[in-house]
C-alpha cells in the first residue's frame, strides 16, 4: 500500500523525535561526566582534600564515583533503546546493570556521609540532605525494579527518570554551587541549600519530563493512530454498502 502524505509526515516526525533523543542522551552522558572529571582536575593540581589518606579509606569514596559516573553515563542511553525495538536487548541488559550500579551509588554516599571522616565537618544540614536524596535514589531504582516485575513499563519509566535525575545530582551541584557562592558566600548554610537545590532543580525537571512528555501523545501520533481508526471503520462498512441494491 501506498504511502501517504500524512504517514509520510508522521515518519519524518518520528525520525527527528529520535534524533533529538539521541542527542539529548550524548548531552546528558557529557553531562554526567563533569563530576569525574572535575575531582580528577582537583586531585591532579593537589587540592582534594577527600583524597588523602591510604587506598584503603578512599576505596569507598572510589566506588561511589565509578559507580555514578557509570549510572550516568550508561543510564543517558536508556532513554531513546527504550523506544526502539531493535535496541530492547541493549536496553535490557543495560537495566541489569544500572540497577546495581545505582544502589552502589546511593549505599557507598550514604556510608560516605556517615563513616568519611572528612564529610563529617559538612553541617548536619548538608549530611541530612545527603542521606535523604542518597536514600531517594536507592528507593527509587526499587520501585522501577518492581515496576518492570509487573509490567508496569510506564511506571517503571517514570521511577527511572526519577532515579537518574537524582544520580545527576552532583553535576548540577557544580552549577549550584559555583554560580551560587558567587552570589550567596562560602559557608556550612549557603553550600547545603546550594547542594539540595541541585537534586530538587533535577527532580522538578524530571517530573515536568514525566507528566508533559510520557503522559500525553505527540501530534504525529495522535493523528496516525485517528487515521488508523478511520481506516478500520471504512473496511468495515464497504462490504455492507456493496450489498445494498
Amino acid at each position: 500500500m501506498a504511502q501517504t502524505p500524512a504517514d509520510a509526515r508522521a515518519a519524518e516526525g518520528r525520525r527527528r523525535q529520535g534524533a533529538r533523543i539521541w542527542w539529548t542522551s550524548v548531552g546528558l552522558a557529557l553531562f554526567g561526566i563533569f563530576p569525574g572529571l572535575a575531582r580528577l582536575l582537583i586531585e591532579l593540581a593537589g587540592g582534594n582534600p577527600e583524597a588523602t589518606g591510604t587506598a584503603a579509606t578512599r576505596l569507598p569514596l572510589i566506588v561511589h564515583g565509578v559507580s555514578g559516573t557509570l549510572f550516568a553515563v550508561l543510564g543517558a542511553f536508556q532513554f531513546p533503546t527504550a523506544l526502539r525495538r531493535g535496541h530492547r536487548t541493549w536496553h535490557r541488559r543495560t537495566g541489569r546493570l544500572l540497577v546495581p550500579l545505582g544502589l552502589t551509588a546511593a549505599v557507598s554516599a550514604i556510608w560516605l556521609t556517615l563513616f568519611y571522616s572528612h564529610l563529617h565537618d559538612s553541617g548536619a544540614l548538608l549530611s541530612m540532605f545527603r542521606l535523604t536524596f542518597a536514600s531517594a535514589l536507592a528507593a527509587s531504582i526499587v520501585m522501577a525494579f518492581a515496576a518492570i516485575r509487573r509490567r508496569d513499563i510506564a511506571r517503571h519509566r517514570e521511577w527511572m527518570i526519577r532515579a537518574y535525575a537524582l544520580g545527576l545530582g552532583a553535576s548540577t551541584q557544580i552549577f549550584t554551587l559555583g554560580f551560587g557562592q558567587a552570589i550567596f558566600g562560602d559557608n556550612q548554610t549557603s553550600t547545603a541549600l546550594l547542594t539540595g537545590a541541585a537534586w530538587m532543580i533535577n527532580l522538578a525537571i524530571a517530573e515536568w519530563v514525566i507528566r508533559s512528555r510520557f503522559n500525553r501523545r505527540p501530534p504525529h501520533v495522535a493523528a496516525v493512530v485517528v487515521q488508523q481508526r478511520q481506516r478500520q471503520a471504512n473496511t468495515r462498512i464497504a462490504p455492507l454498502t456493496d450489498r445494498i441494491p
